[in-house]
């Protein structure tokens, strides 16, 4: 499971003025981020604005990043929403090559119990053909997956290979970090806090800032992993003030603004997400020419 060590980016969904998608801002994208050294990408994860695609435009852009990545870094697909059975259905049906994991959100909106939870990523686990890493996003579900539930899961079912935990509760990572088993990875969902939690046993991060500055992240996580954690300040010190810029609208806005005055795609999202302001967007363009 080394292949989810280290940089990890929930990849945008890039679209042209129309709203379609753009595949050759995704290819411009793709080749950005495996030249800026990370080692996986996560597509249509929720950054990538799943919610607001087709299931045929789903099959499209995860075929066409496969194609594009050509097997140089490693692939993971979210599948993920509340309604299990059709959760269960997409993650059997699966057959797409080239990639090495599922990711699944937990549940949103239906705001389920522990028991719910665990039994909806038990359908999940014992439907895949891939390994699952669980993903727990409280401030967009409306619910947590406990240290407990994780820890079962984890325990449970071998398929589950690990959690990209965005809680930012550290009693619960904790928790995590002590009972889980062996071999069971811990991701940081989170990008300013992804140095601290690489010190108590994370392997890694999901970047979202990564899609605009994938060589900085990398650089970071990898001197973190290195235990060089005094290596890795100045570089995680100096990306706090553009992640903070990129989800104080929302995300994926914030980090399409900075793709764009990168020149690596448009900003342009599907509703019901609208561009940042003019101020936020003057905001993080400032912010992105430091790192030029």
């Amino acid at each position: 499971m080394n292949k989810f060590y280290g940089t990890g980016i929930a990849i945008v969904t890039p679209f042209q003025a129309d709203g379609q998608v753009d595949y050759d801002g995704l290819k411009k994208l793709i080749n950005y981020l495996v030249d800026g050294g990370v080692e996986y990408i996560v597509s249509l994860g929720t950054t990538g604005e799943t919610a607001t695609l087709n299931a045929d435009e789903k099959k499209k852009v995860w075929a066409f990043t496969a194609e594009t990545v050509d097997g140089r870094v490693n692939l993971v697909a979210g599948i993920g929403g509340n309604n299990t059975a059709e959760v269960v259905e997409q993650v059997k049906s699966f057959d797409i090559p080239g990639y090495d994991a599922i990711l699944s959100a937990s549940p949103n909106y239906n705001k389920p119990t522990q028991e719910g939870i665990y039994q909806h990523y038990k359908a999940i686990a014992q439907a895949a053909n891939l390994p699952i890493i669980l993903y727990n996003v409280p401030g967009r579900t409306g619910s947590n997956v406990s240290a407990y539930t994780t820890v079962k899961l984890a325990k449970e079912f071998k398929n589950i290979v690990g959690i990209k935990e965005a809680s930012g509760n550290f009693d619960q990572i904790n928790q995590i970090m002590r009972d889980k088993p062996e071999g069971f990875l811990m991701i940081s969902g989170d990008d300013p806090i992804s140095l601290p939690m690489i010190a108590l046993g994370a392997v890694g991060v999901i970047s979202v800032v990564g899609n605009a500055l994938p060589r900085q992240t990398s650089d970071v996580i990898r001197k973190c992993l290195n235990h060089d954690f005094k290596g890795a300040e100045k570089g995680h010190y100096s990306l706090i003030d553009i992640t903070r810029l990129c989800f104080v609208e929302g995300s994926p806005a914030g980090v399409k603004t900075a793709l764009k005055q990168l020149g690596i795609c448009g900003d342009t999202v599907r509703l019901p997400l609208t561009p940042v302001s003019e101020q936020t967007a003057a905001a993080i363009v400032k912010e992105i020419q430091k790192f030029s």
